[in-house]
Formats: structure tokens, C-alpha cells, sequence
């Protein structure tokens, strides 16, 4: 993958290529990026820029041998490392029993996230891990010599799956063979083995810009323009997430809202109760989305305040909806809102139960509207 093919994140770009070219490149390098920001295919672009052999000051050439085969994850001096289950009980795998697989999955889904790659593995339930055994993998490799490159590299997917195990690379990483580069990709700092975390070069990659979105949409997608532009703007610079919304692109997320801000603020419990049941029966996947469009709602309604009715450019339908919200909860009321369906989400992300998790927030949203005389949503 050249950056080329990488999208948006222009900056970030041109600063990888400048280390390379100025000769300032630290042996290990840290890419942190929440999902669908890009994380993983800049590192795997930046790995095939520095083994190859013709390169500009901005990009790969993308026609050498050293290309050709960093594009098909071939590259016998580029390494791979991201979590992985046991095939069967017992086994000790390592990311290597798994390389037909993540050539598969990289060239399908270049921007999916670490619960895609091990439903792709059929993990179902399992949990994935970067093991001591793969750690001892790791060390093997990176002490042979290279093969064809100045380099030896590693791409370390999602080190927040190293436990205490991880601790094993430490020496390697902090006095490397000669010639040898890591490449951390992760999105959680948080959850880095500090002692890690201390001997890397942080490269923050941030969210993408909804025009980039929208036109990878429409270029990659051939989603039509207005589409594009409206998924892009919902979803918060994570190109993963502008997909998954597009896979549910009919799904009436307005109507499903408005059915339950009337129940809380009308109806009354047997409706919520109705709503409840018919919500938990939604998925995780598009319980987070339909999170994702309140809060999307929300946000344009907080412009709306501060913006010109006739300057902000959001389709019509969404507008009407925002100004109601106006109408039914003032600034403060619709911060307290955000947090709450931010933290919804997160609970969601980690298999809370729906059908409790929406009863405990259908009460928190009424508690927050309710010192605000307010009408039912039309």
C-alpha cells in the first residue's frame, strides 16, 4: 500500500516521508489512531515506502520488486504481528499460522477494526492474543539478517493484546539489531504496556476530514455524492464506521427516534417498554449507530444555536429535526444528553446487556429533559 492509496491524512504523510528522507528515523515508531482514522494502513504504507528501492520525497514508487511485494504483505523483510486465537485446544499459535488470512482480510477490509479480524478468523467468542510465544517468534525474526532491504521491520497491530508477556521485548526494542524498525499501530494508549509505551516515537494520527470521507465514498464506493457527504459528516472522521452505516443506509434512524424521545416525553412506560424490546433486538453494531445519529443530532442542533439557520448545510430532514431538539432541550440539557449516549456506546462496545442498558439510559434521557416543559416530537 503506497500513501497514495491511503486517504486523507496529507500531513501525516508528508512528515513519515521526511523522516525517511532526512534521515531522522527512530527504530521504533508508535502510530495511534482511534478505529477508521487510518492507523494501520499508513504504518503498512510507510513500511513499503522505506524498503523501497526507487522512492520520491513523498511516496513510494509502487512499481519495484520491493513494492510489488510489500503490496501483497510479502515482503520477506517486513514482518507482521496482530492478535490471534488457538485453532484448537492447546495449540500455541503465532501471527505467522495466520498470514494467508491477514493478506485476505488486509486486501478486503484495509480499514477494519481488531473485532472484524477475528470474526474473519472465526474467534466468535474467543478472546485474541499476542502471546509469549509470538513474542519469542518476534525476537527470532528480527536477529536474522535481511533479506533484500537496508531493513528488518516489524508491524505490531494492536499492541493493547500484549499482557506482561510483552515485557519480553523490551531489550530488543530498546537496543535493536542494526537496521531494525518497529512499527507500533495502536488506538488505545491507555492499554499499552507502559515499559513500551516509554521507548517509542509517538505518531498521532488524527481523525479524518469528512470531505476525505466522502470522497472515498464516492470514489471507492461509487456512493453518490449527497449520500456520501451526509454518511461522512455522521461519522466522526472514522472511515470504518462510514462503512458500517452505509450497510444500514435504510435504516429509518429518525423515526426510530423519534418513537422514543415521544415515549420518554408522551407516552409514557409502556411505550418505552415497547421500545426497549424492539431496539435490543437490533445488533451491537447498529445500537452504536443509532447512538451515533442521536449524537450527530445533537451536535448540529448546538450549531444551529451558534450558526445561521441559512449558512450551516445539513440536509433539510435533519435540520427540522435538529431545530425541534432546540425547541425541547436547552445547551446545557443537550451536553448532559451527548455524554450519556457517548457512555451508552462505550458500554455497547463492550457486550452490555441492550435491553438494560437502554432502560437505564431511556430513564437518565427523561431525567435530563424533565425540568423543561416540552412537546412530543413530530
Amino acid at each position: 500500500m503506497s500513501f497514495q492509496q491511503v486517504i486523507g491524512q496529507k500531513e501525516v504523510k508528508q512528515s513519515l516521508a521526511a523522516l525517511v528522507v532526512s534521515n531522522r528515523l527512530s527504530h521504533a515508531l508508535l502510530f495511534l489512531g482511534s478505529e477508521g482514522f487510518g492507523a494501520l494502513p499508513l504504518a503498512l504504507a510507510f513500511a513499503q515506502y522505506v524498503v523501497c528501492a526507487d522512492r520520491t520525497e513523498t511516496d513510494a514508487c509502487g512499481v519495484c520488486p520491493a513494492c510489488q511485494k510489500a503490496q501483497k504483505l510479502i515482503h520477506p523483510d517486513i514482518h507482521y504481528s496482530y492478535p490471534v486465537i488457538p485453532r484448537k485446544a492447546g495449540d500455541k499459535p503465532i501471527s505467522s499460522d495466520y498470514s494467508t488470512e491477514w493478506r485476505e482480510f488486509q486486501g478486503q477490509y484495509p480499514y477494519g477494526n481488531a473485532y472484524d479480524w477475528l470474526q474473519f478468523i472465526g474467534a466468535e467468542n474467543k478472546q485474541g492474543n499476542i502471546t509469549a510465544h509470538e513474542c519469542s517468534d518476534i525476537l527470532r525474526k528480527l536477529n536474522l539478517k535481511s533479506f533484500e532491504s537496508g531493513y528488518k521491520i516489524l508491524v505490531l497491530w494492536m499492541p493493547e493484546y500484549l499482557g506482561n508477556e510483552g515485557n519480553k521485548l523490551l531489550k530488543l526494542i530498546e537496543e535493536p539489531p542494526p537496521d531494525t524498525l518497529f512499527i507500533l499501530v495502536a488506538e488505545n494508549e491507555s492499554l499499552i504496556l507502559p515499559t513500551i509505551l516509554s521507548r517509542t516515537q509517538l505518531i498521532k494520527i488524527p481523525r479524518l476530514e469528512v470531505a476525505d470521507i466522502a470522497d472515498a465514498l464516492v470514489g471507492r464506493g461509487k456512493v453518490p455524492p449527497e449520500q456520501a457527504l451526509q454518511v461522512a459528516a455522521i461519522s466522526e472522521g472514522n472511515y470504518h464506521e462510514a462503512l458500517q452505516l452505509l450497510q444500514h443506509a435504510e435504516d429509518d434512524w429518525q423515526g426510530l427516534l423519534r418513537e422514543w424521545l415521544n415515549a420518554i416525553l408522551k407516552t409514557g412506560p409502556v411505550a418505552q417498554v415497547k421500545w426497549i424490546d424492539e431496539v435490543s433486538k437490533l445488533g451491537r453494531e447498529r445500537q452504536k449507530q443509532f447512538l451515533r445519529y442521536f449524537n450527530h443530532l445533537l451536535e448540529q442542533a448546538v450549531r444551529l444555536r451558534a450558526i445561521d439557520n441559512g449558512s450551516l448545510t445539513i440536509p433539510d430532514k435533519e435540520k427540522d429535526f435538529a431545530l425541534r431538539l432546540n425547541r425541547i432541550a436547552d445547551l446545557a440539557q443537550q451536553e448532559a444528553l451527548i455524554g450519556e449516549l457517548d457512555k451508552a456506546a462505550y458500554y455497547i462496545e463492550r457486550n452490555a446487556n441492550a435491553k438494560m442498558l437502554f432502560h437505564a439510559l431511556t430513564i437518565k434521557v427523561y431525567h435530563i429533559l424533565a425540568h423543561r416543559t416540552v412537546a412530543a416530537i413530530r
